[in-house]
């Protein structure tokens, strides 16, 4: 009877030792608080309405990146039309454009001074995915060293980019760069892609840059597809406040997004900027295999060759190209068929483009002349629409 009693007090204390223990095991997992371990390094993402106190940002050392939002949707169009509400509002567009650029590139150089990675996302609305991929590349202008990262808020395709257009998206940018973006998105949306992946085998094998706010994503994260997270943005402002945050940055209000990565500082360092596909090669997405002989193939002393092939067009690319063709076309019959040509630029392509250009410094003026960006537009996202679950 004593040694069934002393045997069950000692496997008493055990059990509850390891009880104890558990959480200090769960700190050290990636999927659980990961922000707690010094050796994560972390990421700041930012859009034009944060304000950064960048010698105080400096000072946390654990902060190896910087992601700022580079455009956002369809570009602003450069010519104005319609009645005064409408001319308004495209002018404040196209201002808010114009600012929010040059902030982008003060933001670059200062944080490459301070020693960080950089890096840009595109904000994906509805609208023409290969507009967007051109915007975006236009916009962010990405060095060989700077990450991209592709921003689906949400899988609702009348308020953000669709996933069937987001691949395309990325494939053009693939064409135009010659590196992948990362995907954000949350956790829903992820789940989504991963239980998909036949329809979208860019978007699976994308990087993941997964949005969620809870301590810790073991039970939701989608395994199955992505292993581990690039980065993982775990503070922003709908879970960070005056009283408490996850991880308080210097220099920045409760408003910013905080992002953890499961690497060290320098492991991050090489990882970045990504841009490759994870679990296949980028080729082979864009290669087939040459056909071999029978006899060769039987004697089994093959070696398989792949051949470069172009993709087809889309959709989107054939519409695009289609209609910048009849506009060109209908440019030119209306000039060969008046006469001598009475329009506005009467003198053809050259007093046309000189025009343009004068437009676009005249609203490039009006932006340096504005105060601040235009309050009728921003390019925010409420807290009550960030991606989560």
């Amino acid at each position: 009877m004593g040694a069934t009693q002393s045997d069950f007090w000692r496997r008493l204390f055990a059990a509850a030792a390891i009880a104890f223990a558990a959480p200090s095991a769960a700190l050290a997992s990636d999927f659980s608080e990961p922000w707690k371990r010094d050796d994560r390094a972390l990421v700041i993402d930012a859009y034009e309405y944060n304000s950064i106190d960048w010698a105080e940002l400096a000072t946390d050392k654990r902060i190896v990146g910087f992601i700022n939002k580079a455009s956002d949707g369809l570009p602003p169009p450069y010519a104005c039309k319609g009645d005064e509400t409408e001319v308004r509002l495209c002018r404040a567009l196209f201002r808010r454009h114009a600012v929010a650029k040059e902030l982008f590139q003060t933001r670059r150089t200062v944080a490459r001074a301070l020693g960080l990675e950089w890096g840009a996302y595109h904000l994906a609305r509805p609208g023409n995915p290969i507009e967007q991929a051109n915007n975006f590349i236009d916009f962010a202008r990405p060095g060989p060293d700077d990450l991209m990262a592709l921003d689906i808020e949400d899988n609702n395709p009348e308020k953000w980019m669709s996933l069937a257009d987001a691949e395309e998206f990325v494939r053009h940018v693939h064409r135009r760069v010659g590196r992948f973006p990362v995907l954000y998105t949350n956790g829903s949306t992820a789940q989504h892609i991963a239980d998909h992946r036949h329809l979208y085998p860019l978007l699976s094998r994308l990087p993941l840059w997964y949005a969620r706010y809870k301590p810790e994503i073991d039970m939701h994260f989608p395994k199955g597809n992505w292993q581990s997270y690039a980065l993982w943005q775990f503070a922003t402002q709908a879970n960070c406040n005056a009283r408490r945050c996850p991880y308080r940055v210097p220099g920045t209000p409760t408003d910013i997004d905080v992002n953890v990565a499961a690497m060290t500082a320098e492991e991050l360092r090489t990882a970045w900027p990504f841009g490759g596909l994870i679990g296949v090669p980028v080729d082979m997405l864009f290669r087939v295999p040459v056909p071999v002989a029978r006899a060769d193939a039987l004697e089994g002393e093959v070696t398989i060759a792949y051949a470069d092939v172009a993709q087809l067009p889309t959709f989107s690319m054939l519409a695009e190209a289609a209609g910048e063709g009849w506009r060109r076309m209908r440019y030119g019959w209306a000039v060969a068929m008046s006469g001598p040509y009475k329009g506005r630029y009467r003198h053809g392509m050259a007093e046309y483009a000189a025009g343009k250009l004068e437009a676009f410094r005249q609203m490039v003026a009006d932006a340096e002349s504005a105060a601040g960006i235009d309050p009728i537009a921003t390019g925010s996202i409420p807290a009550a629409d960030s991606a989560k679950d």
